[in-house]
């Protein structure tokens, strides 16, 4: 399967490989895993990122939201450095076109707030 390709995003609204997606996702190198929920709805936590920890990605790109709502704590950014894994955490539009950019060079998870 090759790297998913982010189509196009607007508010709510996400389109990768074709698909359309109305809640917020992780991309996966290899998958698409939808109705990504977190524990404290818009400030980031371990439990919210776990999965992407063991996928082992050399980038983690985080979509914050169209108006940067989703806090993501220093300890977490630490946390995720610690492990190896660089972070890049943006307004959502700019985190697709970051994703889009770098899917190919390297090995890239992005989790991504479509909303606020």
């Amino acid at each position: 399967m090759a790297t998913p390709q982010i189509d196009s995003y607007t508010f709510g609204r996400i389109v990768v490989d074709g698909q359309t997606y109305l809640r917020d996702l992780i991309i996966y190198p290899d998958r698409v895993a939808e109705h990504w929920r977190r524990e404290e709805g818009h400030s980031l936590c371990p439990a919210d990122v776990a999965e992407v920890v063991e996928a082992r990605p050399n980038l983690l790109v985080i979509g914050r939201g169209v108006f940067n709502r989703l806090k993501v704590p220093t300890e977490m950014l630490t946390d995720l450095r610690t492990a190896g894994i660089e972070v890049i955490a943006e307004p959502t539009g700019r985190a697709c076109e970051t994703y889009n950019r770098l899917r190919g060079t390297r090995r890239v998870v992005a989790a991504l707030h479509l909303s606020c």
